[in-house]
């Protein structure tokens, strides 16, 4: 069955765009992802063309009650992007954009990644918030809520989406904005791929053109961790701050003798003039003498260029949210990664608030409004035999962290079961999403995501 799938779909002639069968040439790029530890065999891959593709794949699919996967940018921590047996819609072709400049929108179709749909806005002096990886399409990282660089000043991707082209399950291409289909357009804002293949969004536009931003080094102490947070938050909102305590990677702007020590690699960007951003920065290069200092006036275009790094052969990851870093969640920070045996480790530390927290939780299915910081733990290591060790690391190093509920946002779980997919969607959001499902997909049918069943 497997094996004819792709065939199939060539005879019959579904399609405009490309069918990657098993055998084929392409077919073991196509079906590789991000995150190297993901090795699935899909029957088939179509790398759609349009939105009958779309409509067409979906139906043919259902019908025969085969596994859909959906990949933008083949992102996905969970390896939802490929499926195993059944068959990828690729969305990666369908990279057209539209702007309009006067009214401050973009339609974009969803095979354009978050660096690609940036460089292009920013020709205009404009940008829409993603997260902070040129690579990951906009569609995933729409679909969870988009947490990035503009979080503070501007928002989540979804405090900025106006409408959305969503092939559904039945196979009919449906326009939803806040009066057309309210309920599935309230849905798609954090709530993933349950309800339909997204084609294309219409986006807000912010002015973003010169910032201040780019990569700052500091040694990393407890104080320092404390205090980078505490400056962070305190900032203008116009400043985005995104800090991973770490080992110093051997990377050619790092002086030899910091590779390996424990440093705070800190993203950040300025949504403003050079002058004021440049004091916004201050506080935080005055925490230590810096290590690296990277932070400058550019365009924010260039906040997404650059190498990304190797893609990880392995991964413990966990994801959370807390409301402080005090002293003594400091301490455990440092204490936890100098601790650890990977080939890599680290807590990544996003300061959120401003803008985002001033929505309310029931506005979008993303309803951690009011959480302050964002946490990923991470061990990156190579041998498979370990994966006990380091998942021992993650759990006792999240477990002495954790603050409060055990949210989660969306897009940084991994394969963790019904619970944690639970706590992405606190109170009464996922009954509300629950009952969306059952509206939409009734029988489940796009079920290869952070699952919500029909209610």
């Amino acid at each position: 069955m497997v094996s004819n799938l792709g065939e199939e779909l060539k005879n019959k002639g579904l399609v405009e765009g490309r069918v990657i069968a098993p055998g084929d040439s392409a077919f073991d790029d196509a079906r590789s992802v991000f995150y190297g530890w993901i090795d699935r065999r899909p029957g088939a891959i179509v790398k759609v063309g349009n939105e009958t593709d779309v409509s067409r794949v979906v139906t043919f699919a259902r019908d025969r009650g085969l596994e859909l996967a959906v990949r933008s940018g083949g992102h996905s921590v969970a390896g939802h992007s490929v499926s195993e047996g059944g068959i990828v819609i690729d969305l990666s072709d369908m990279k057209k954009i539209e702007f309009d400049v006067a009214r401050g929108t973009a339609w974009a179709e969803t095979g354009l990644t978050a660096g690609q749909y940036t460089a292009a806005a920013g020709a205009h002096g404009l940008a829409t918030g993603f997260g902070d990886t040129a690579s990951v399409g906009i569609g995933g990282v729409t679909l969870g809520g988009g947490v990035g660089f503009l979080v503070r000043k501007y928002g989540l991707t979804v405090d900025n989406l106006l409408a959305a082209d969503v092939a559904a399950a039945d196979g009919q291409i449906l326009r939803t904005d806040a009066e057309n289909h309210p309920d599935l357009f309230w849905a798609i804002r954090g709530g993933g791929g349950n309800f339909g293949v997204a084609i294309r969004f219409k986006f807000r536009l912010q002015k973003v053109s010169d910032i201040v931003g780019g990569i700052l080094m500091l040694a990393a102490t407890p104080e320092v961790v404390r205090g980078i947070i505490v400056e962070a938050e305190s900032a203008p909102e116009e400043l985005s701050v995104i800090a991973n305590v770490m080992p110093a990677p051997p990377m050619p702007f790092i002086p030899q003798e910091q590779h390996g020590k424990l440093i705070i690699m800190a993203m950040m960007v300025y949504a403003g003039p050079a002058e004021a951003g440049e004091r916004a920065v201050a506080p935080i290069r005055g925490l230590a003498k810096p290590i690296a200092d990277m932070v400058k006036p550019m365009k924010y275009p260039q906040m997404f260029e650059g190498p990304e790094g190797p893609h990880p052969a392995a991964v413990a990851f966990h994801s959370m949210f807390i409301d402080t870093i005090d002293q003594r969640a400091a301490e455990t920070i440092v204490g936890h990664i100098q601790a650890s045996k990977a080939s890599m480790a680290v807590a990544q530390l996003r300061v959120l608030g401003g803008a985002v927290a001033r929505v309310p939780a029931e506005a979008t299915a993303y309803a951690h409004r009011k959480r302050r910081i964002m946490v990923n733990i991470a061990a990156l290591y190579e041998r498979r035999e370990e994966a006990n060790a380091h998942n021992a690391w993650v759990d006792g190093f999240s477990n002495e962290l954790r603050q409060g509920d055990p949210d989660v946002y969306v897009n940084f779980l991994g394969e963790e079961g019904e619970a944690r997919v639970r706590a992405a969607y606190p109170g009464s959001t996922w009954d509300r999403l629950a009952s969306v499902k059952r509206r939409y997909d009734p029988s489940n049918f796009f079920r290869l995501n952070q699952n919500i069943p029909p209610k």
